[in-house]
């Protein structure tokens, strides 16, 4: 299991609209622009210079930061999808790690922030509208390419490049991919 994850990118945005659903609007923060600063500060539910749309699904607590990542667009994009990095709404892009390598409750250091890895995250008709790909919530599904959320322990101020290091771990936690096996199977 990996120990330290490379920084790809860090993204931010905000509420904006993405498209139409039954005649209505549809807000969203799913796309987000490339942070360009070396540093950014973390709160207990966001970077700073992100929100989220719809607080009653997405953000809060243990959605604080996305997570997804890098090596998996290589595989979307075999899969005839239109993708690159932060094309999923991901806050953090990493190299190094994936779902199988992620446990639970697993305590990162990122800069001054400690964070948790809270949750997987699931497919939504928002990341549908986004993609312009109606098959892509139930291809996330098939592949588990879900990428994760994470909370955070100690709020602070983050680099956009460089390295997470893993500070703890429960061996016997579920793998992020064993708790999205969990919840959609």
């Amino acid at each position: 299991m990996a120990t330290t994850a490379a920084i790809v990118g860090v993204f931010v945005g905000q509420p904006a609209p993405i498209g139409e659903m039954r005649g209505r609007p549809v807000v969203s923060a799913i796309a987000k622009a490339p942070v360009t600063s070396a540093w950014l500060d973390l709160s207990t539910t966001n970077l700073a210079g992100d929100r989220q749309a719809d607080l009653s699904v997405h953000g809060g607590p243990d959605k604080a930061v996305y997570v997804y990542p890098v090596a998996h667009y290589a595989a979307w994009r075999a899969d005839g999808f239109a993708v690159d990095v932060g094309g999923f709404g991901e806050n953090l892009a990493l190299e190094g790690v994936a779902e199988d390598d992620v446990r639970l409750g697993d305590a990162w250091r990122w800069g001054e922030a400690l964070v948790e890895v809270s949750q997987p995250r699931a497919p939504c008709y928002k990341l549908s509208l986004h993609t312009g790909r109606k098959d892509v919530g139930p291809r996330m599904l098939a592949t588990g390419r879900c990428g994760w959320y994470l909370r955070v322990l100690e709020p602070g101020r983050v680099p956009t490049a460089g390295a997470l290091t893993l500070e703890r771990r429960d061996p016997g936690a579920p793998t992020v991919t064993d708790a999205f096996v969990a919840m959609f199977d």
